[in-house]
């Protein structure tokens, strides 16, 4: 399917519609992010069943800062319009390809579990 062009406007719905979602923060000018981009289009083939979204940060700047994009490439991976995995830096084919497995593999039901402990933890931290 190849990787789609992600902007503010689409964003929400991108990620409320599909279970599996890789973003790709780019620029045009980055080195890095040139080379990362057909590892990420290869990778998009291969995974029908999930959504590869590309944002350019020179574009949708307060798309950049609400992820806090510090260093580009960064990917970000949502499953089940939760952020399970965001890190920066041009990944070779075969990490991506270990991530994108794991990602798959996730029990969903305990990554909820510990974001709601997570969260009663916090609550409970900031009444002290």
């Amino acid at each position: 399917m190849g990787a789609v062009e992600l902007t503010e406007a689409t964003f929400e719905q991108t990620i409320e519609g599909n279970s599996l979602v890789l973003i790709d923060f780019w620029a045009p000018w980055c080195g890095p992010c040139r080379n990362f981009a057909p590892v990420f289009e290869a990778a998009s083939a291969r995974h029908a069943d999930a959504v590869f979204a590309k944002v350019n940060t020179d574009v949708e700047q307060r798309l950049a800062a609400l992820f806090e994009i510090q260093s580009i490439p960064t990917l970000a991976i949502f499953r089940d319009r939760i952020c399970v995995f965001a890190q920066p830096g041009a990944l070779p084919a075969q990490h991506l390809e270990e991530i994108i497995q794991r990602v798959k593999a996730l029990d969903m039901d305990e990554v909820r579990r510990r974001i709601a402990e997570h969260e009663a933890n916090g609550a409970a931290e900031e009444s002290d």
